[in-house]
C-alpha cells in the first residue's frame, strides 16, 4: 500500500488548513479552511485552489471554524462532489458559518464599491464573493454526519473514528486505519481540559502517524480559572470608567463562553449587572445551535444549567443583536457596556464599526480573547499598534488593549505534550506539525522530541511524506 501525506494549507501559518493523503491513488482530504491574512493575499489565495478539487475521492471535516470550513463551497464549485464527513454538530455550526460567510462577502464588496466611489483617493479595492450563498446551501448537501465513537468509512479499505477534541461544539480528532497500512491521526484543533461548556480533548487509539496542530507550541497559557478572574476585573473596570468593553470573538464558542462566563459571575454576585450586546446574526445563530446540541456539554454545564432547566445563553442583561438597524443603535448607548462582536479576528463585520467608534476613547478597552493571525487588524491590536486602518480610514488606537489569553481554545505546548503522552507512545513512529508560526512550530518539535516522540517534522507547504 502506497500512501503519502502532504499539505496545502497552515504550513508555517495558522489558518487554511487543507490536508491530504494519498492511498494508492485515492484522494482524502482533511479540512478545507479559508487563508485569513492581508486583504489583497486573501483574496489571490482563496480564489483558485492550489489542487485539482474534482480529484478528491471524500473529505472529513475536523471542525466548523471558518479557517477550516470556509472554502469548501470553493471545492464544490470547482468540481468537487464526494462526501463531507463530520460531527452533527459540527454540520450544524457550518451551515451558519458558510451562508454567514456569503453575505459578509456580498456585503463587503457593496460596502467597499461605496466607499471607493465616494473616496477615490482612498485606493480601495472591491474584491467579488467568492461564493454566494446558494453555492453554499449546494456545498452543505454534501455532509455525511458520524457521532463521536462510530466507525464510518470515507474511502473503502479505510475506517475512521472521531473522538472529542474539546475545541469547539463538535469538534473532533480523527484517527484512521487502513487495512494493510499504518493509522493516521489527526489533531485537527486541539483544545484545553478545564474550558467552560464543553467535553475535554479524549484520547485517540493507537496510531503509527500524528498531523498535530502547533498554534500555541512556543506558549503556555494561564489558567482557565484565571479567565472569568480576568474578565470580571474588566467588567468593574468599565463599569467604574462608565464605559465599553469591546469584544472581537468567534462567534462559535468564544462568544458562548463569554456568555456563559459572565452568566455564571452574575449568579455569583462577582460583578456587577451591565448590558450585553451580542452583536451578530451568525452568533444569535450559533448560540441556538448550542441548544439543541446538550450531548457536547461537559457535566459542570449540565449540572449547573441544563439540569436545573437554566438557558446558560439567556438572562435578562443580554440583548442579541440581528438587524442591522439594531446594530447601528449601539453606537448610541451611553454608559457602561459589553459588546462581542465577530469576526474573532477583527478581519470583517460588524465588529469593525464598533472598533471604529470607540478604539479612540482611552476610556474604552478593546479585549483580545482569541488568537490573532499575522496581518489582521486583531493582531495589531493585540500588538499595540499605535494607529491601525479600517475601512481605509487611519484611526489612533488609544482605548486600553487588555490581552485575556486565558481564554485560548487551543491547548499550548505543556497542554499538548500532556494530551499526547496518555497515548500509546511506543506505537507512535512520527509526528507531523501544521498549523503553528514558524517559532511556535520549531520549539514544539523540540519539546516533543524532549518528551519522547521518535521523530518530529515540520510541514512545509507542498511538500510531500511517504507513509508507507
Amino acid at each position: 500500500m502506497a500512501i503519502k501525506f502532504y499539505s496545502h494549507g497552515a504550513c508555517g501559518e495558522v489558518t487554511g488548513s487543507k490536508h491530504f493523503l494519498d492511498i494508492d491513488g485515492r484522494r482524502l482530504q482533511i479540512d478545507c479552511g479559508m487563508f485569513q491574512g492581508r486583504r489583497d493575499e486573501t483574496y489571490k489565495k482563496n480564489s483558485r485552489l492550489p489542487f485539482d478539487a474534482k480529484a478528491i475521492d471524500s473529505l472529513i471535516l475536523t471542525h466548523a471554524h471558518f479557517d477550516h470550513s470556509g472554502a469548501l463551497p470553493v471545492m464544490f464549485k470547482e468540481g468537487f462532489n464526494g462526501n463531507v464527513h463530520c460531527t452533527s454538530a459540527t454540520r450544524d455550526i457550518s451551515q451558519i458559518i458558510l451562508l454567514d460567510s456569503a453575505y459578509i462577502q456580498q456585503k463587503d464588496f457593496e460596502i467597499i464599491q461605496e466607499k471607493s466611489a465616494k473616496h477615490p483617493d482612498w485606493n480601495l479595492t472591491a474584491y467579488p464573493p467568492l461564493y454566494n450563498a446558494e453555492e453554499a446551501v449546494q456545498t452543505l448537501k454534501l455532509f455525511v454526519t458520524n457521532d463521536y465513537h462510530r466507525r464510518f468509512r470515507p474511502l473503502d479499505g479505510v475506517e475512521a473514528e472521531f473522538r472529542d477534541a474539546g475545541h469547539i461544539l463538535g469538534a473532533a480528532t480523527v484517527h484512521l486505519a487502513m487495512r494493510g497500512g499504518p493509522s493516521v491521526g489527526f489533531s485537527g484543533d486541539l483544545g484545553r481540559a478545564g474550558l467552560p461548556i464543553i467535553r475535554d480533548p479524549e484520547v485517540m487509539p493507537p496510531m503509527d502517524y500524528l498531523v498535530l496542530e502547533a498554534t500555541y507550541g512556543n506558549r503556555l497559557h494561564k489558567s482557565i480559572g484565571l479567565a472569568a478572574e480576568e474578565l470580571a476585573a474588566l467588567i468593574h473596570k468599565a463599569f467604574s470608567r462608565r464605559s465599553k468593553i469591546i469584544i472581537p470573538a468567534f462567534t462559535i464558542e468564544r462568544t458562548q463562553e463569554l456568555i456563559y462566563l459572565i452568566h455564571t459571575l452574575q449568579q455569583e454576585d462577582k460583578v456587577p449587572i451591565l448590558p450585553i450586546f451580542i452583536d451578530s446574526p451568525m452568533a444569535v445563530n450559533a448560540t441556538a445551535i448550542f441548544k439543541v446540541h446538550p450531548e457536547c456539554f461537559d457535566e459542570e454545564t449540565i449540572r449547573r444549567f441544563t439540569g436545573n432547566h437554566i438557558d446558560p445563553f439567556g438572562f435578562d442583561n443580554i440583548n442579541y443583536v440581528s438587524s442591522t438597524a439594531d446594530s447601528i443603535e449601539i453606537n448610541s448607548f451611553q454608559g457602561p457596556a459589553i459588546i462581542i462582536s465577530a469576526s474573532g479576528m477583527a478581519e470583517s463585520g460588524r465588529i469593525l464599526h464598533h472598533l471604529s467608534r470607540n478604539v479612540g476613547n482611552p476610556d474604552n478597552i478593546v479585549a483580545i480573547v482569541g488568537f490573532m493571525a499575522e496581518h489582521t487588524l486583531g493582531r495589531r491590536l493585540a500588538e499595540r499598534a499605535k494607529e491601525v486602518r479600517i475601512f481605509g480610514r487611519t484611526y489612533a488606537v488609544q482605548a486600553e488593549i487588555a490581552t485575556l489569553n486565558a481564554f485560548s481554545g487551543h491547548a499550548d505546548y505543556g497542554e499538548t505534550v500532556e494530551w499526547l503522552q496518555r497515548h500509546d507512545m511506543k506505537r507512535l513512529k512520527k509526528v507531523f506539525l501544521v498549523h503553528g508560526e514558524e517559532e511556535a512550530l520549531a520549539h514544539l518539535q523540540e519539546e516533543l522530541l524532549r518528551s519522547g516522540v521518535p521523530e518530529v517534522e515540520i510541514v512545509r507547504y507542498g511538500s510531500v511524506y511517504d507513509l508507507g
